[in-house]
């Protein structure tokens, strides 16, 4: 019988699903300690629609769902949904306010197109090596 060698492998460290800016974590912080119930965190997810193809959602989560990916980022819980997470692999959430509008800002390396009005985008699942 040949030998194996086998050796001890370290696990690949996980990709990041979602990383958040200050402002993003600042804007999260200060509406959360507004909220009139309590909430464990804020659910991020993605779904058909919009004339690019796609939306974001943001929704308060009262709990973590079963399947929710879990990241902690500078002091937020931030639950993204099982079916989002191949388009949110390596994006950053960050929250710009300017003179017209205020908002969060989606910076995901997924994206492939938007739509002029800003509410809608292309995404293609995060490639896998």
């Amino acid at each position: 019988m040949s030998g194996l060698n086998i050796t001890s492998t370290t696990p690949r460290p996980r990709p990041k699903v979602m990383t958040l800016t200050q402002a993003a974590a600042a804007r999260i912080h200060h509406i959360m300690a507004r909220a009139e119930k309590p909430v464990a965190g804020l659910r991020i997810g993605v779904k058909n629609g919009g004339c690019a193809g796609m939306e974001y959602t943001m929704e308060w989560a009262s709990e973590p769902g079963q399947f929710d990916e879990r990241i902690e980022d500078q002091g937020v819980t931030i639950l993204i949904d099982p079916k989002a997470i191949l388009f949110l692999l390596g994006t950053e959430m960050d929250y710009k306010a300017d003179k017209l509008k205020a908002g969060f800002v989606f910076n995901n390396p997924n994206q492939t197109s938007a739509c002029g009005c800003g509410e809608s985008v292309q995404l293609s699942p995060a490639q896998t090596a």
